[in-house]
């Protein structure tokens, strides 16, 4: 079963009732304190992000002390965060940021982008437990026909290795019955539920039954890791 974790916020914050009970995600870089408050007493779970995305796009860079000292008083099981990454950054970047990380491994997941080397993908499974899948450089569109071809390279490998983290599809959702997913987040539910289902509930329903399937078949490898 995959975790569909919808992005907030969500408007008008009334709004937020009628996704009581589901799992959520909530970006550093586009957090409301109210909603942070509401959804920590109604939801089921919540993913944390550190906002990298929103910079990436808008400038700027993550604040990480800023970060885990927002996360400190909350997180705890079931709720769980993105370590800090560097999209598009390099690996020796990456493993930087990722060495900052002050809470326990159970409770955090770094990002491993589609544009960085298989090896690496590989060294974080072996030490975390979770990783998120990032969409990065010429795999940037998720979806698009070189994307699918790194994402049966990226499961095949790890299954090769004889590896099995938990595995989150950031920005995924779309994509969550096609891939062993455990879980995946969107803002598909804030930025369109008024204009596709009236309320944001019914759209939750709708995403939420999609599932991917039982085993992950790979398909011949359609990109070469040369890094």
């Amino acid at each position: 079963m995959t975790i569909h974790h919808h992005g907030l916020p969500l408007t008008p914050e009334v709004m937020l009732l009628d996704l009581a009970g589901r799992h959520v995600c909530i970006s550093f870089a586009t957090k409301r304190d109210p909603q942070v408050e509401m959804s920590l007493r109604m939801m089921q779970s919540i993913m944390f992000d550190c906002g990298e995305f929103t910079h990436f796009q808008q400038g700027g860079t993550v604040d990480r002390e800023a970060y885990y000292n927002w996360l400190r008083p909350m997180l705890r099981p079931p709720h769980w965060a993105v370590v800090p990454d560097r999209i598009d950054g390099t690996v020796e970047e990456q493993r930087a940021l990722v060495a900052t990380w002050p809470f326990p491994k159970s409770r955090g997941a770094p990002v491993w982008h589609l544009g960085l080397p298989i090896s690496y993908l590989i060294e974080l499974a072996r030490q975390w437990t979770r990783i998120c899948f990032g969409s990065s450089q010429q795999y940037w569109k998720v979806g698009s026909p070189v994307w699918k071809g790194r994402m049966h390279e990226a499961f095949a490998a790890l299954e090769d290795a004889g590896l099995q983290p938990e595995i989150h599809g950031l920005r995924m959702m779309n994509e969550a019955g096609n891939w062993p997913f455990a879980s995946v987040d969107s803002v598909n539910i804030a930025r369109n539920y008024k204009d596709r289902e009236d309320m944001p509930g019914r759209m939750a329903d709708r995403l939420d039954r999609v599932n991917p399937p039982k085993i992950f078949v790979p398909q011949r490898r359609l990109i070469t890791d040369v890094a």
